[in-house]
């Protein structure tokens, strides 16, 4: 791709980013699915170590979280920042963002993390781009939840290092129910293909076994969704590659009462955790991680303070 035709398609005057490709022109006061204008997003940026071993290591991932979202899950983890009928927080420039990014590395982090940036793709490459003027070169973390836009991830193939997409739902059914994206598997597996044309199956780690190059698959384990869980292995399974590094998350906590669903009110059981994990071995997967049970009480952000974690 061209470098006039990147910067036409990230162009966020008239933003299709992402998969929704609303067309809506931020700089002319006309919103769009995520309602985001043409200032930054930005609700936080922090150290954070909960992330997988190879990415956090000793000094954690400095993560830039961007505030609203292309999809709406009724259980997001991170409701305080991503829900698109409330007001965009915006805390951050590009060069305040880049300041608060340089300290952290300038302690030790070797990876930024750019935390649901689907919507604000062009933002990052900004970030990026400053980064560099200022003479830093960390690796690139996209972090997303798999709703991505192929061509968009095409002009990225020479600025990300790492994709660390979620594989949410097996079905468009499930997208559209509990993440108002009725597209979402037509959607996610071209673009997770896509990351895998990139990076491959080979996860590449540095002296200290901190991840340079590659990619990681996470699926959240939704309670009372099992079948789902074991639909995404499948997919996986089938459509990509047994190789690939995946990470199975039970950290699942209801974030607040969800009357839509009910079965999302309660933490993962044992037993279905259980069949998931069996699937995973059963299927032929042997690289990656299989997150505790407990791991539920642990990893609830809370944006109202200035470290969320």
């Amino acid at each position: 791709m061209w470098q006039s035709d990147i910067m036409k398609l990230l162009d966020p005057n008239l933003c299709n980013q992402c998969p929704r490709r609303c067309n809506a022109s931020r700089g002319g006061g006309i919103n769009g699915y995520c309602a985001t204008t043409l200032e930054p997003a930005i609700a936080s940026v922090c150290l954070h170590h909960g992330e997988e071993p190879v990415l956090s290591g000793s000094h954690g991932v400095c993560n830039v979280f961007f505030s609203h979202c292309n999809l709406q899950c009724v259980y997001c983890q991170n409701h305080q920042i991503s829900i698109n009928s409330s007001e965009t927080i915006s805390r951050y420039s590009i060069s305040t963002a880049c300041d608060a990014i340089a300290r952290d590395l300038d302690k030790g982090a070797k990876i930024v993390g750019f935390v649901s940036p689907s919507h604000q793709v062009s933002v990052m490459v900004e970030i990026v781009n400053e980064l560099k003027r200022r003479n830093y070169a960390p690796r690139i973390l996209y972090n997303s939840n798999g709703y991505d836009r192929v061509e968009t991830l095409k002009s990225l193939e020479t600025v990300v290092d790492i994709y660390l997409p979620d594989f949410k739902y097996g079905s468009n059914e499930l997208g559209l129910r509990l993440s108002a994206a009725p597209d979402y598997l037509d959607a996610a597996l071209p673009a997770i293909k896509e990351m895998f044309r990139q990076k491959g199956n080979y996860l590449s780690v540095d002296d200290s076994g901190i991840a340079e190059s590659g990619m990681i698959i996470r699926h959240l384990v939704l309670p009372g969704f099992v079948q789902n869980s074991l639909d995404v292995l499948d997919i996986i399974a089938e459509e990509l590659s047994l190789n690939l590094h995946l990470s199975i998350m039970a950290q699942y906590a209801p974030p607040f009462a969800i009357h839509r669903e009910p079965t999302l009110n309660r933490q993962l059981s044992s037993e279905e955790y259980e069949c998931v994990t069996h699937h995973f071995n059963q299927v032929g997967f042997h690289k990656g991680w299989i997150q505790e049970l407990s791991s539920a009480h642990n990893y609830n952000p809370n944006f109202d303070k200035k470290e969320p974690f």
